[in-house]
């Protein structure tokens, strides 16, 4: 059975959306969700502020690779966010539905 993993992506609101479906559109992800936020972080030596769009991405861990090139290859970022969570459990149905999705 498949592994789930939770992808953690940052990424400018404008596009965001697009960026998402073209994720689920190449089963590189099942599905993606989106939360608006303001992020304040240390970049080259300065404080910034910025609002973002955080991109919830469920996949598998077989597409995580795949998943990860295509985030540095098209991400408008220089350095993109990529965190990977790897779920404690996940519902059997929830799962074969994961894996089906990203094959």
């Amino acid at each position: 059975m498949a592994s789930a993993r939770v992808v953690l992506v940052t990424h400018p609101p404008r596009g965001a959306q697009a960026f998402a479906r073209g994720l689920v559109g190449a089963r590189l992800a099942a599905c993606v969700s989106s939360v608006r936020l303001a992020s304040q972080y240390r970049w080259r030596g300065k404080i910034e502020s910025a609002r973002e769009t955080l991109l919830v991405i469920k996949t598998t861990a077989a597409r995580l690779r795949a998943l990860e090139r295509h985030v540095r290859a098209e991400h408008p970022y220089e350095c993109p966010e990529f965190v990977v969570l790897a779920p404690s459990a996940v519902a059997a149905s929830y799962l074969r539905w994961l894996a089906a999705e990203t094959r």
